[in-house]
């Protein structure tokens, strides 16, 4: 789209300098230094019919019209950000950090453990604290009267757990935990022993209530017999279950096909 041409404007001269249009000569044009632009607009002087007159406003038009485009194409435009260079990787790396050392047992040394150990000498295996808790270490054949020294000397009056672990290559291969805990005292303590496949344990029952339902489990679970057990039977599984779960060499995908097929009268899936 073309523009307007641009208005000519008029010159008075004053009247002393007029002259005769066809004695009147050319303007004199002063050479530009060199490297400079042309004017923009043109001369009054130059006539409006002359092919210069005409093209003049045209190109001018044009070139008004296309900065705002330009302007706008470059509105959207983000400048970019020079490539950060990645710092090189060292040729070798730094060996890391050793891990700390863990905790470890420590002796736990208290009139309650000196005490026992004049009584029952050797039978005291180990006395320690592990993180804070207390635990002993005790032989198989004085467990039940050392929980009877706990519960009536020591006023331990709670028996919180009764739970076992299974070591099947070793020579004893069940640990028997007993946790203990006073609330007079706000204490806890374990009380740990070491005993044979099919080797009995006294029963604690007649010492806290609780330890009845925890003997069971742990009978139904390891198979260790609790003497002197009000009714020790199966608590978690049927009567006719065979096998201990919990034990370490009892397969976990094993059902009791057996008992499922007389019982459910189908087929183990297992």
């Amino acid at each position: 789209m073309q523009g307007k041409p641009a208005r000519q404007q008029a010159v008075f001269l004053p009247e002393r300098h007029c002259m005769p249009e066809e004695n009147k000569g050319p303007e004199p044009v002063s050479p530009s230094p060199e490297g400079a632009k042309a004017p923009a607009e043109t001369s009054p002087q130059v006539k409006s019919d002359t092919p210069a007159a005409k093209t003049a406003p045209a190109t001018a038009a044009k070139t008004e019209e296309a900065k705002p485009t330009a302007a706008k194409a470059g509105e959207g435009a983000k400048p970019t950000a020079p490539a950060t260079p990645k710092p090189a990787v060292p040729a070798a790396a730094k060996a890391a950090p050793a891990k700390p050392a863990g905790p470890v047992p420590e002796p736990w040394k208290c009139e309650l453990v000196e005490s026992l150990r004049k009584q029952y000498g050797s039978g005291i295996r180990e006395a320690s604290t592990y993180v804070g808790q207390k635990y002993l270490v005790v032989d198989s054949g004085i467990t039940f009267e050392v929980l009877r020294r706990m519960r009536d000397d020591e006023n331990y009056d709670y028996c919180v757990d009764i739970t076992a672990v299974h070591w099947p290559k070793r020579e004893q291969p069940f640990d028997l935990i007993y946790i203990l805990y006073s609330f007079p005292q706000n204490e806890r303590v374990r009380i740990k022993t070491q005993i044979a496949e099919g080797q009995p344990m006294q029963s604690a029952v007649n010492l806290w209530p609780t330890a009845n339902w925890l003997e069971r489990e742990v009978f139904d679970m390891f198979g260790i017999v609790f003497e002197g057990h009000p009714d020790l039977k199966r608590i978690l599984l049927p009567d006719g279950w065979h096998g201990h779960p919990l034990r370490k060499d009892y397969n976990i995908l094993q059902q009791d096909q057996e008992w499922v097929h007389i019982n459910l009268g189908i087929e183990s899936a297992q």
